[in-house]
């Protein structure tokens, strides 16, 4: 199990940087002020990641 735990948070690393990256680029803070928010492959991949290293790739539910 902590196998996965650690293929799950190591993609919400390399996301969470290349967002960083994305943003840097840009000059902004928060994807919310960027004008190609609607569609982003960054930040849609990076929502993802962090949806996975929350429920650690189980489908269903997780708890906060």
């Amino acid at each position: 199990m902590s196998e996965d735990i650690d293929k799950y948070e190591l993609a919400l690393k390399n996301k969470t940087k290349e967002l960083k990256e994305c943003q840097k680029t840009k000059e902004i803070d928060s994807c919310l002020k960027c004008k190609e928010i609607i569609g982003c492959k960054i930040r849609n991949e990076y929502v993802k990641a962090v949806y996975d290293s929350m429920n650690k790739g189980q489908s269903g539910g997780f708890e906060f």
